[in-house]
């Protein structure tokens, strides 16, 4: 009988806590993850060589049985044939797995990670045969377990690491139900380029897809990109790519922000109709030092201690002119702040870059309680929104929760609607909107915090959440401040 996504996805968590007690849960993703994928490498490899002799013989010539195969599985690298060790199995599933990166270099190198499997400090050998025990029971061809199947059952195992994990898994997962309302918000074609400069474990590339094909489009034409500065996390999105049966895709490891890795053949930013990401928010040490004279700072350098708006000008230059189309997660800060970020927020509503700016619920994301919004961004915006900026406050749309609050289904189709409608007024009594001109915004100081335009009563509200943000930012710079200059003093021989 075939296995049930319930029993898939307990099967797959039992292979986890197998790993409880030596490893730490924020760990888990760095070992069940790779496992997953050579398990499924290697019954998907076996499934192929039995089409392969069923069809030609069991002398059937090795090149003709290539064919067959989606991967090259050295002789030796098999799970069946490395797992049986009974001695040094760390250090022979370590060669095994870098064999198969060896044999698949266009397409796997370096997807296994970088864990240390024969590290037994890090992973005792009786907590790796209990990983192996866990998955040995399972077959993940796709005679057995479909790709929808698996896709559903690597997202089942990302949300229940990003809750063991807590605030560690803002580095690497975005709640779902917020990706799913910024992939409806830009509303990917067939066709199109969708690009991620933050993707993390490539939950926006899949939820891509995943929206593509509900509306009846053809999956197969969509190009998908992709740039993740951790090396395990990287190679997480790879696999969750693979297993969800995409084929067309890169994702380049490496830091988007000083070094962008997907360029033109000229050595021009790469760009795309579709962009869109939740980068970490207010990134300090982000490569400030790197963009004077960079064509991405069409707007200004941020500073030194605040990446967000150096995210969204990357974002921008990476649109194409007539398509293209920007949905980013920014915190609050990045809407109000003064000095060089109220000159870039300035430039972009000049050059009439800003479309939308969404305020969502507080304590959505597992890496902070603060709310935050969703910023839209087009280069040729629809006639009727020239001149303007529509602001949608969404922050009642959601379902209160114990560690976090989620977003509906019904707060989704909404908050959608209101932006591709945009009529002024209230939606529905827990969500309102305004259309609000250039002339408005800049009289306010070019500030794009939501509340500010659309609920006069909510204004004292509005001025304690920003001065509370402007006071704990105040604070700690004022204590990066203080420590620079007794490092500073102590060097000169002034010790305190």
């Amino acid at each position: 009988m075939a296995i049930t996504l319930a029993e898939l996805e307990t099967r797959l968590w039992a292979a986890a806590n197998a790993l409880r007690g030596p490893v730490e849960p924020a760990d888990f993703k760095t070992y069940v993850f790779p496992m997953l994928f050579w398990k499924w490498i290697s019954d998907t490899w076996t499934l192929e060589h039995a089409q392969a002799v069923a069809e030609y013989g069991p002398d059937v010539d090795p090149e003709v049985e290539a064919d067959f195969h989606r991967f090259a599985l050295p002789d030796g690298a098999h799970w069946d044939q490395v797992t049986k060790a009974t001695s040094n199995l760390g250090a022979k599933i370590n060669t095994a797995l870098g064999r198969i990166q060896q044999a698949n270099p266009d397409t796997l190198a370096g997807i296994f990670g970088d864990a240390a499997w024969g590290n037994k400090e890090r992973l005792p050998e009786h907590a790796l045969v209990n990983l192996i025990g866990a998955f040995d029971g399972l077959v993940l061809n796709p005679d057995e377990v479909s790709h929808d199947m698996l896709g559903q059952a690597y997202e089942y195992l990302l949300k229940n690491f990003a809750d063991q994990s807590g605030v560690k898994a803002g580095e690497f997962f975005t709640p779902r139900q917020v990706v799913k309302l910024l992939v409806r918000l830009l509303d990917p074609q067939p066709g199109e380029s969708v690009y991620d400069p933050a993707c993390g474990t490539g939950g926006m590339l899949v939820e891509t897809i995943n929206t593509v094909r509900e509306h009846g489009g053809d999956t197969r034409t969509l190009r998908l990109y992709g740039q993740e500065v951790n090396l395990t996390t990287s190679a997480i999105a790879r696999m969750n790519l693979f297993l969800h049966d995409i084929e067309d895709f890169k994702i380049a490891r490496g830091d988007t922000l000083r070094q962008p890795a997907l360029r033109q053949p000229d050595g021009s930013l790469s760009q795309f109709d579709v962009v869109i990401a939740n980068p970490p928010f207010s990134l300090k040490n982000w490569g400030h030092e790197t963009w004077a004279g960079d064509p991405r700072a069409f707007c200004g350098v941020p500073p030194a201690s605040y990446g967000d708006w150096a995210w969204i000008q990357h974002m921008v230059a990476s649109m194409t002119e007539q398509s293209g189309r920007v949905a980013v997660v920014m915190p609050h800060g990045a809407l109000f702040r003064s000095g060089i970020e109220g000159r870039i927020r300035q430039c972009m509503l000049e050059r009439d870059l800003v479309e939308a700016v969404i305020g969502l619920p507080s304590n959505l994301f597992y890496s902070t309680s603060i709310s935050v919004s969703i910023l839209i961004f087009r280069k040729s915006k629809p006639v009727e929104r020239r001149g303007k900026v529509l602001f949608i406050d969404a922050s009642a749309r959601f379902q209160p929760g114990k560690a976090q609050n989620t977003l509906r289904q019904g707060d989704i189709d909404t908050v959608a609607a209101a932006y591709q409608q945009a009529i002024d007024g209230d939606v529905d009594g827990d969500l309102s909107l305004a259309v609000v001109g250039m002339d408005e915004i800049a009289a306010n100081s070019h500030d794009l915090t939501v509340r500010r335009y659309i609920q006069a009563e909510a204004a004292a509200d509005v001025d304690v959440e920003a001065a509370l943000v402007t006071y704990l930012e105040a604070r700690g710079a004022l204590r990066e401040a203080e420590s620079a200059l007794d490092l500073k003093l102590k060097a000169a021989g002034f010790d305190a």
